[in-house]
């Protein structure tokens, strides 16, 4: 389901305008952008949770040579689903927790 689907479907489940929630759907992106890159999280209760990890420096290699080469520390957004979200797409049952 691409974006403008996206929209679609929100708008005939809440019976609102594809332009509404058009919007809604933007401001919802723009404050989980805005959350992480702060470095804050952003939790759903029964979806999941957005936000950022640390990876850590590490060596890799060049593909094209071969070349070891050293890849920088960076924060990488992360999306953790919730139980109901896991439960629903068919994973853990509502009593098992994932381990990470």
């Amino acid at each position: 389901m691409n974006k403008s689907e996206l929209v679609a479907r929100v708008a005939e489940v809440a019976g609102l305008t594809k332009k509404d929630t058009e919007k809604v759907i933007n401001a919802f992106i723009d404050v989980v952008q805005e959350a992480l890159a702060k470095g804050e999280s952003v939790g759903i209760l029964g979806f999941g949770t957005f936000l950022v990890r640390n990876r850590a420096a590490r060596e890799g290699v060049n593909p094209r040579t071969r070349q070891p080469i050293q890849i920088p520390a960076t924060k990488v957004p992360v999306f953790r689903p919730g139980r109901n979200l896991r439960v629903a797409v068919g994973g853990a049952e509502a009593g098992e927790d994932d381990e990470q």
